[in-house]
């Protein structure tokens, strides 16, 4: 069965339809991801203040008009692909945040990436010594970890796309270290975001790049093949959060940290673990530890694992967990922070150019920054260049944009960046429009 577009006014939508396209530019609407599932009479009317008409997919062999409401679950497309599986949806009020911080970022890419370099290298072998140590039965000296995870704060206030782009492409010599680091990295974005203010934020990464220390515990083939456990792999897998807080008993770790540790395997829904809390009794910081760890799971490589799932299908799996694995607003606050085609991203344009995100406009989701190493016959470019699609687009035609074709797997032949230097690439281009100041 095949799927088509219709136009449809928006006074006419119901539950069950899936959005394909709007009567307006995406990107002067609040919806964060192109392409969306109606669950709800709040997304119908936020649609209506917002539009006249959309464009939904529906099943070829069906007519919008007499297909009764009992069959809409598999009439439009892709709503049996998203289908809600029975899990249970649970809504809360939106997150209040005490005192938001409005962090401006005051460094550019450029200074911030040579700051960077060295403290990632840093935090790697700190992680290293320090997981030696509790491995060997030894209360570690926790202070060089917390001015590292005090630097990557810092950082990531200032700027923090340059963190994000290093933490995506460099090379890290064990899984559990660039798991850890990684995701420590989309949370303090994540948390720039919601307005944590700097307590807060280095309570956050902490907790990140501590929360993976139960691992060390658990043996290394299981550890190889995750997320293809059988039953009882599963369940050995999951003491790692409760083996981590044990090795963690005498640290001396704040309170605030360990709850990072310790709820952030936990679901909005109670379908997480240790314990299966849910909703509001999983503190705040480890529901943004949880997000950025799951994002981080789904998109990271694998020595001989799976293939990873693209950044983009990544934000839309994400968008259709709100109020079900995540909490609404959280996930809306995500990709917020990271753009639909999140840095480091693979991306092939609509021209045939072939790249790699390098960071995104706020106000321009799907208008990203592009480092193009590749030409529209996929030939790789001696230099690399820099486009900024947001400021190349400003005054075109929409016949005439430059956009994101399509975002491409891991390992994409062709596309290496560490060919190139964002930063050099950067400064030498003149092209106008085409270069970011």
């Amino acid at each position: 069965m095949g799927v088509q577009q219709r136009k449809v006014a928006v006074h006419d939508l119901e539950v069950g339809m899936f959005v394909s396209d709007l009567d307006r530019p995406w990107h002067q609407t609040p919806f964060p991801i192109q392409g969306f599932h109606i669950r709800s009479q709040d997304d119908i009317r936020a649609l209506v203040s917002h539009c006249k008409w959309v464009m939904i997919d529906v099943a070829e062999v069906r007519d919008l008009k007499t297909t009764e409401s009992s069959e809409q679950s598999s009439v439009f497309g892709r709503a049996a692909k998203r289908s809600r599986r029975g899990r249970e949806e649970l809504k809360l009020p939106p997150l209040a945040i005490r005192e938001p911080v409005e962090y401006e970022t005051v460094s550019t890419l450029k200074k911030e990436m040579k700051v960077s370099r060295r403290l990632l290298d840093d935090a790697e072998v700190t992680l290293d010594r320090l997981f030696k140590t509790l491995q060997g039965g030894t209360v570690p000296d926790l202070r060089p970890l917390a001015e590292a995870t005090r630097k990557m704060v810092s950082s990531v206030i200032r700027q923090p796309d340059a963190l994000l782009w290093l933490s995506r492409v460099r090379h890290y010599d064990d899984y559990i270290y660039r798991h850890g680091l990684n995701s420590a990295v989309w949370a303090l974005v994540c948390g720039r975001e919601l307005g944590l203010n700097e307590g807060l934020l280095n309570h956050l990464g902490l907790g990140c790049l501590m929360s993976q220390v139960g691992k060390m515990s658990l043996p290394r083939s299981l550890l190889d093949k995750e997320g293809q456990f059988s039953a009882d792999e599963h369940a050995l897998y999951k003491t790692y959060v409760e083996k981590g807080l044990a090795m963690l008993e005498d640290s001396g770790l704040s309170r605030a940290v360990l709850s990072v540790v310790q709820g952030h395997r936990e679901r909005h829904n109670g379908s997480g673990f240790p314990q299966g809390v849910r909703g509001d009794r999983i503190p705040l910081l480890a529901k943004v530890a949880g997000i950025a760890e799951f994002f981080e799971s789904l998109i990271g490589p694998r020595d001989g694992g799976a293939e990873p799932m693209t950044p983009a299908k990544a934000v839309s799996l994400l968008y259709e967990m709100r109020n079900i694995e995540f909490q609404e607003d959280l996930v809306e606050h995500f990709i917020q922070a990271i753009g639909i085609y999140p840095t480091g991203s693979l991306v092939e344009l609509s021209d045939g150019q072939r790249g790699i995100v390098v960071s995104h406009t706020p106000g321009r989701r799907l208008w990203p920054k592009v480092m193009v190493m590749t030409g529209q016959q996929q030939m790789p470019l001696k230099s690399a260049r820099i486009i900024d699609l947001a400021k190349f687009n400003e005054d075109r035609a929409a016949e005439d944009a430059l956009a994101v074709r399509e975002c491409l797997p891991h390992g994409t032949e062709g596309l290496d960046p560490a060919r190139y230097d964002v930063t050099g690439a950067e400064s030498r281009w003149g092209l106008g429009r085409l270069i970011s100041g």
